[in-house]
This record gives C-alpha cells, sequence and structure tokens, in this order.
C-alpha cells in the first residue's frame, strides 16, 4: 500500500507540473497550399480567425429592353394587289384527300401578278401553296393554311405564314425576307375581294429601312371590279419596277 500511495502522489505531482500540449505552437503552423484554389485568396485574416469567402465577379445580363429603345418599333404600310389574270395556270387543286368535297389535307399550289396599291405598276408575282385544314359549308368557303411569298424583282422578296379563309379578312404572320425586307418581321392583312382572283394586301413591315418610293402610294380602294391599269398589263417598261420577278 506504501508503494501504492508513493505512485499516486507521484502522478500527481507530476500532473501539477507545468502542461506540455501534444499540438504544436500557433506560430509553428505554416499555411498548406491547395492547387485547387486561387493563390490569390485568403481564406482567414491575418488578425482573426473568421472565415473570408473568395470574391469572384459576377454579371448578369438583362433581358429587358433598355429605357432608350422603349420607343415603339416603326411600322411601316405596304399595299399590294394579287390578281389572278387566268394566264398561269393557277391555282392547282390536288386532291390528296380523294373527296368529291374540299377536305382536310387538300393542297393548293399557285402564283399570281402582284400590282402596287393603285394598280399602275406590276410589281411581281405570289408563289406558294395553301392546305385545306377544314370546310365551312355554313361560311361557303374553306380555311386554309398558307405559306407562300411575295416576289418584288431586284428589291427581295416577304415571306408570310398563318390562315387564309376564302370568308372573312384574316392577318399572317411575316416570317421573314430578302434582299432590302431582310430581318423585317409584322403581319399582313389579308383582304378577300372575289375568290380567289382578287386579293387586297396591307403590309405591316417592322425591322428594316426606309421602304423605296417606288413601291409606295395611295392605294385604290378594293372592289370587286379592281383591274390593273393596261400599261402596268403589258409590263411596259414605265409601269413596271426593274427587273421584276415573272
Amino acid at each position: 500500500m506504501s508503494a501504492l500511495r508513493s505512485t499516486i502522489s507521484s502522478g500527481i505531482i507530476r500532473s501539477t507540473s507545468p502542461t506540455h500540449s501534444l499540438l504544436p505552437a500557433a506560430s509553428s503552423f505554416k499555411p498548406i497550399k491547395n492547387p485547387c484554389l486561387p493563390q490569390t485568396h485568403k481564406l482567414f485574416t491575418s488578425n482573426s480567425n473568421t472565415f473570408s469567402a473568395p470574391k469572384r465577379g459576377f454579371t448578369c445580363k438583362s433581358q429587358a429592353i433598355p429605357s432608350d429603345n422603349s420607343a415603339p418599333e416603326k411600322v411601316q404600310e405596304l399595299h399590294v394587289y394579287e390578281l389572278n389574270e387566268r394566264d398561269r395556270g393557277s391555282p392547282a387543286y390536288l386532291r390528296l384527300s380523294q373527296k368529291s368535297v374540299n377536305s382536310l389535307g387538300d393542297l393548293v399550289p399557285f402564283s399570281n401578278k402582284i400590282y402596287r396599291g393603285d394598280l399602275e405598276k406590276r410589281i411581281g408575282i405570289t408563289s406558294g401553296i395553301c392546305i385545306l385544314i377544314e370546310h365551312k359549308p355554313e361560311m361557303k368557303g374553306d380555311r386554309y393554311e398558307a405559306i407562300f411569298s411575295f416576289y418584288f424583282g431586284d428589291y427581295g422578296h416577304i415571306a408570310v405564314q398563318g390562315p387564309y379563309l376564302t370568308y372573312q379578312d384574316t392577318y399572317l404572320a411575316i416570317t421573314g425576307g430578302s434582299g432590302i425586307f431582310e430581318g423585317v418581321s409584322g403581319q399582313v392583312k389579308l383582304h378577300q375581294i372575289v375568290f380567289p382572283f382578287k386579293i387586297f394586301y396591307t403590309f405591316y413591315l417592322k425591322g428594316i429601312g426606309e421602304l423605296p418610293e417606288e413601291l409606295l402610294c395611295k392605294p385604290v380602294d378594293p372592289h370587286p371590279a379592281v383591274e390593273a391599269v393596261p400599261a402596268a398589263k403589258a409590263c411596259e417598261p414605265h409601269a413596271t419596277i426593274a427587273n421584276f420577278t415573272n
């Protein structure tokens, strides 16, 4: 027992002696370099142990229209008559439905002459196709999906797509263009005069430069008896645009 007391006593004496930590002094710490972290950022400040996240740049592109561009985009009107003068073999009716009445899926390719809104200048042709969507006997007509273009000679062309109803006015989307019409958007109003021979179009054009004066005019009011002037029908030089599409 005396030996045990001596051992315990010596242990207590040793425990009251200055403590020696198993960890090295703080001054002996050296920062460990992590190759995955940018070396220009310090994770700890020099005067505290407060964590400091690396500062990184952050940008966000706003989809909002800048205030200086908030004004409505300019809309230009263009008036065109489409006349079927029964000299182009148009339209061609393809009864893919194989039914005796107009039915879903029937196709109608077409190409007609177009004149400036005052009917004094031949300006080109239309070219496209209509797909029959629904026969409307109660309206004595049909609903088509129309996909076609207006060709204006050296000026380029305008492509449109949308509903074509043989019994009322419709609006079609302008889907693009070429030449002076490159980048065009907007819509076109289709006014049926005499199906399928006479149609009056009013284009509402956006996203392009000023239209040439040669294409602009005060249009003739649409009515069933409208006809192009004889000089335009005969394609005389002064009554056509340059290199008009035929």
